[in-house]
């Protein structure tokens, strides 16, 4: 008979009670229980004092070249065209040619002097601001493997992003809005391996990134098609939540029922307050200008840039934008140019907009690629590209208790690989997490038996880098 429990179903039921009954007065009894509700509970308090509330994530799909954006190599430029002695890499395309020195020139920016290419003008004046880590290095050269990588800590799927590790372990600050929103300007995201980069993986999934696509309404379906006043919508809502909980309460063992009411009531308070969030029609002309909306067909990533800009500022702690197409194999000088003139003054406008309005203090910026490129040239002429490289390349955070006007690290004088302080994706992971207020160590999830975390059994907190 239907509602009617099984035997295996009652037992089942009374036994998780009866054990968690036990384990919880264990665990008060010995003081642990508030630990290990903080440690892996949604909405946990932080693990100590966070030096920024929200994350912005600049990913650039295809591998930026650090050797002509932000890590500038003499030595590589004076011996360009010589015979490379460096082997070819497992994962790249080709057979390494000659070294091929920047096209592009750098100059020296603000108080720190720090080196920025030419290639961008706008965000060399934000130069101190800037904390770049020219010692990154990864595991592997292979697109989607090395994006996997870099936004969940494992190249294989099925793993959370690490929006979804923030989500889970601290909630939203606003409940209008979602926690974790994915911003999508590069047109190409199979490239990076989609939507597994920003899955919630094996955790509950009302943690995955929400996705607002582009345009002046990017989130979809916010306005009923059909008529109807919010007050007979919140009554169906209400009961449509009563028959999803009898559903839940029949079936305890699939948490996504509960992640599906729970994101019928966000999405039910996001058609009150999203539309208001997401119009940058109400910024000025003046702020337009910052971020390059001015512009004939302003770019993608300004709009986006501004739209972030929106969204933490309203309490939407983990936003990620992925933008551009930097898979140079050929012709790296059109490349690059096309995807840092689209790119350049939007990252410099939200930089500059974040600290005139005193966000910056508190939130994060991270300007990343999946790898960087090799020293050597891929192909000849002025069509040269460069392949594949994961042994050293270049990423820079901002703001949310991050040092400006440094650099950390270094890759030899070839660029090739990192050899000074080197850092890992973990190391990265384990940074963002400490500056949100998050240990990395603490912040698990149990799946499969065993207890997993954004960092694997890896990472280290860059503590070189923090104010």
């Amino acid at each position: 008979m239907q509602g009617v429990l099984s035997r295996r179903e009652l037992l089942n039921r009374a036994s998780g009670g009866f054990l968690g009954t036990a384990l919880s007065y264990l665990l008060a009894q010995d003081g642990t229980l508030a630990d290990a509700q903080e440690t892996s509970r949604p909405g946990a308090r932080y693990h100590h004092p966070p030096r920024a509330h929200s994350c912005i994530v600049l990913f650039m799909p295809g591998g930026v070249s650090h050797v002509d954006t932000f890590d500038p190599k003499p030595e590589l430029t004076r011996r360009h065209g010589q015979r490379s002695e460096h082997p070819r890499e497992p994962s790249t395309q080709a057979a390494p040619g000659a070294l091929f020195g920047s096209p592009w020139s750098f100059q020296q920016h603000g108080q720190s002097g720090l080196p920025v290419s030419e290639l961008f003008p706008h965000l060399g004046g934000c130069v101190d601001d800037l904390a770049i880590l020219r010692s990154m290095h990864g595991p592997t050269a292979a697109h989607a493997a090395a994006g996997l990588f870099m936004n969940t800590g494992f190249i294989r799927n099925g793993f959370p992003s690490v929006g979804s590790w923030v989500s889970y372990g601290l909630g939203r600050m606003n409940d209008n809005l979602p926690c974790y929103v994915v911003l999508n300007g590069s047109g190409n995201l199979g490239q990076v391996g989609g939507a597994p980069n920003w899955s919630s993986g094996f955790i509950p999934a009302e943690h995955q990134g929400v996705m607002f696509g582009g345009g002046t309404s990017p989130v979809a379906n916010l306005r009923p098609t059909r008529g109807g006043e919010p007050v007979d919508r919140r009554t169906q809502l209400d009961l449509l939540a009563r028959l999803n909980q009898m559903h839940l309460a029949q079936q305890p063992d699939h948490p996504e029922l509960a992640a599906r009411a729970a994101s019928y009531e966000l999405a039910f308070r996001m058609q009150t307050h999203a539309p208001e969030a997401v119009d940058i029609n109400q910024e000025t002309a003046q702020t337009r200008r910052l971020y390059g909306l001015d512009r004939p067909n302003g770019p993608s990533l300004a709009r986006n840039c501004l739209l972030a800009r929106r969204l933490v500022e309203r309490g939407v702690r983990f936003v990620q934008i992925f933008h551009g197409a930097w898979d140079a194999h050929g012709d790296l000088k059109r490349n690059h140019e096309n995807n840092c003139r689209g790119c350049d003054q939007p990252i410099a406008g939200l930089l500059m907009d974040l600290k005139r309005r005193g966000l910056l203090d508190t939130t994060l910026v991270v300007f990343a690629s999946e790898f960087g490129r090799t020293p050597q040239a891929q192909g000849s002429g002025p069509g040269a590209g460069r392949d594949h490289h994961a042994r050293g390349f270049t990423i820079w955070l901002a703001g949310g208790g991050v040092k400006g006007g440094i650099s950390y690290g270094a890759t030899d004088e070839l660029g090739h690989s990192a050899v000074e302080n080197p850092v890992s994706v973990h190391d990265l992971h384990a940074t963002i997490l400490h500056l949100m207020g998050i240990d990395h160590e603490r912040l698990t999830f149990r799946h499969a038996s065993r207890d997993y975390r954004l960092t694997d059994v890896h990472g280290r907190v860059v503590t070189d880098i923090l104010v």
